[in-house]
């Protein structure tokens, strides 16, 4: 069996490990074990986001690894995101120095824009506010202007990369276009909402075997980008999610009770899920599933000791759907609303 690298270079000539533990939706006292025991299983990529409300709990993780001598910093590569409400220049470095904080580090490995819609702040949330039930959108931020504070955080040395999420191809030129620093990844995520006048920040990704993305996964590598699948299970926990956290009934397809994913993972002796992960990572796609199970933990990392063969790959790209599960309620009017084109 050919080998295959558990690394993506960067354009900046870093290495980012190609699978990573995802952190969002963790439950609270979850998350610091999840942390240790993936990296126990040999784990060396942690994601997180300023808005997921979760880095001190890493840092807690990661301190205590530290300090025990199991892993350096140079090590572990951290992956945060400013938060809609920072994309004013002169906020980028104060939202990044929360992060930094909480998750007890110096720097970050990479930094994201983690969303193009641009808000102010109210009552503390930089993520989604909302008064009278609409969006509290700031009209004064410009995105290139965000960008230079992404680049002001490099040239501090308090990320070593930084890059985008959510960004369409438009958006992703643009920034492009005039970045003295270029994007080193793309997030690949999508935002679920619901209505009620109410608005979760709930990320989850549409990149998967039934909205596989070839289109903006081929923009990026014409750039030099690379790509980052958030969620590439299809986020089966999210039901579950929103049932016990809002009390909503939310019915969403499940891919690892697909018929043809279930017969591959058969043939492969494999679970469904890392038939999923390993069809991404022999696309060249970075891969941050989240759980808290420890035997999930592991097994998710198990997706290198087999390879798809080519008929395989196949069937799993003959999956796609092109339809985007989720709903955008208060968003679609925000003028960087960046899934009005198709990628």
């Amino acid at each position: 069996m050919a080998s295959f690298p558990h690394y993506v270079k960067l354009n900046n000539g870093a290495h980012m490990p190609i699978i990573g533990l995802g952190t969002f939706q963790v439950k609270a006292g979850e998350l610091e074990a999840a942390v240790e025991t993936a990296i126990e299983y040999g784990y060396r990529h942690i994601d997180t986001a300023w808005a997921y409300t979760n880095e001190k709990d890493i840092g807690n993780a990661l301190k205590r690894v530290f300090d025990a001598g199991k892993l350096k910093r140079e090590d572990i590569f951290v992956v945060s995101k400013l938060p809609n409400g920072g994309h004013h220049r002169d906020k980028v470095l104060h939202y990044l120095q929360e992060s930094l904080d909480d998750l007890q580090l110096s720097y970050v490995d990479l930094y994201l824009v983690h969303f193009p819609l641009s808000v102010v702040p109210t009552d503390g949330n930089a993520v989604f506010p909302r008064k009278d039930g609409k969006l509290v959108i700031d009209y004064e931020a410009d995105l290139v202007d965000t960008w230079k504070g992404m680049e002001d955080a490099v040239d501090a040395g308090m990320t070593k990369a930084i890059g985008l999420s959510n960004f369409n191809s438009e958006q992703i030129k643009r920034i492009y276009e005039n970045a003295r620093i270029k994007p080193a990844n793309l997030q690949s995520k999508r935002v679920t909402s619901f209505p009620h006048f109410m608005l979760l920040p709930i990320f989850t990704v549409e990149c998967h075997a039934y909205f596989p993305q070839f289109k903006l996964f081929e923009f990026c590598k014409e750039l030099n980008i690379t790509f980052t699948a958030y969620g590439p299970l299809g986020n089966p926990s999210l039901s579950r999610f929103l049932k016990e956290t809002e009390g909503i009934d939310a019915v969403l397809p499940n891919l690892l009770k697909d018929t043809s994913i279930q017969a591959i993972a058969e043939r492969n002796q494999k679970t469904p899920a890392q038939i999923l992960l390993r069809w991404l990572i022999q696309r060249g796609i970075i891969v941050i599933p989240k759980s808290s199970k420890p035997i999930r933990i592991k097994e998710n990392f198990e997706i290198f000791d087999f390879n798809l063969s080519e008929e395989e790959v196949n069937q799993i790209n003959a999956l796609d759907k092109n339809i985007r599960l989720f709903k955008y309620d208060g968003m679609e009017d925000h003028p960087n609303f960046p899934f009005k084109i198709p990628f």
